[in-house]
């Protein structure tokens, strides 16, 4: 199967429906048997007029789609439209607004939000191990994401302004490798330093501005400063490789979405760790040509995310 390598090119060959059925076969049941999720036969039975499979024991759930199991489950929307909108999230450097995706694929601006926040939990991915060790080196940087004084009415400044109002994200990231980056609650030391010891191997040589929190990483770690009052490199002492990873970030938040509730702030660092992680000018894919569709469509499996979940009417089920 050819795979489309643009956007129009993505249209055409996931509009025909059975290009769109035969990916996400092959994507869910690589080895071209189709299993019942319920109780695992593989005998079932193709529905041509439904384009669903039926298990041949009665139980509950015995009719089930290529959309099982996957983000795009009990989704009314059509898979042309969800591959669609897949295609752009992970191949927009700037990411792609609600109401540019509905207008684009067909669908109700809410709609097109829902779904792009469960292609956000496609792109998290769990991190495997810890970053540094041996000669590697660490970049450790914080930012603050919230509004802007020239785009606050002035009756508001008050209450939207102003560190307090604002969330704070720390960013871990190894030269020449991956990124990680969290929202954290404040940027006292227990906080700070928490996060890095959770994402990098201890003794590892780390690079961070004179923010006093990063004390504590002295005993950890091999730590260097850099002061930002007196300049921004020394040697190989900096932090200006999370400098263009925040700017990338604050691009999409800023340019793109506009606005964002500090509770979902998490999902779109997920969406631009996904894109940092899997540039193109790296060896990092673990498929030669894999392009960011492909690996955002090899994670959509196993998770599942509701609206209820999403609004924080229920609890988020962990994947």
């Amino acid at each position: 199967m050819k795979q489309p390598r643009t956007l129009q090119q993505a249209i055409q060959f996931f509009g025909v429906p059975d290009n769109a059925l035969a990916y996400m076969v092959r994507l869910h049941w690589p080895d071209g048997v189709v299993t019942c999720p319920a109780c695992g036969r593989t005998d079932v039975v193709f529905l041509k007029n439904q384009r669903k499979w039926q298990c041949k024991s009665v139980h509950a759930k015995r009719q089930f789609s290529a959309k099982v199991g996957t983000i795009f489950e009990d989704s009314p929307i059509s898979l042309d439209k969800w591959l669609t909108a897949v295609w752009m999230l992970s191949n927009c450097r700037n990411g792609v607004s609600s109401y540019e995706l509905g207008r684009t694929i067909g669908v109700t601006q809410k709609s097109a939000w829902f779904m792009l926040h469960r292609i956000r939990l496609g792109m998290q991915s769990e991190f495997g191990g810890k970053l540094g060790g041996g000669s590697k080196q660490i970049e450790v940087d914080e930012t603050f994401i919230g509004a802007k004084a020239r785009n606050v009415h002035k009756h508001k400044r008050g209450e939207k302004l102003g560190m307090a109002n604002k969330a704070m994200v720390v960013g871990v990231l190894e030269r020449g490798g991956q990124i990680r980056a969290q929202v954290a609650k404040d940027r006292k030391a227990p906080a700070v330093c928490a996060i890095v010891q959770e994402h990098v191997i201890p003794e590892t040589q780390v690079f961070t501005d004179k923010l006093l929190s990063y004390k504590e990483l002295d005993d950890e770690f091999v730590h260097e400063v850099i002061d930002h009052a007196e300049g921004y490199v020394r040697g190989q002492v900096h932090t200006n490789g999370l400098e263009n990873f925040w700017s990338l970030l604050k691009r999409g938040l800023g340019g793109t979405y506009v606005s964002v509730e500090p509770f979902h702030l998490f999902r779109y660092l997920d969406e631009q760790m996904f894109r940092y992680n899997n540039r193109k000018d790296d060896d990092r894919k673990p498929v030669p040509d894999c392009t960011g569709f492909d690996l955002a469509m090899g994670n959509i499996i196993g998770k599942r995310l509701t609206y209820a979940e999403l609004t924080a009417k229920v609890p988020e089920t962990p994947f």
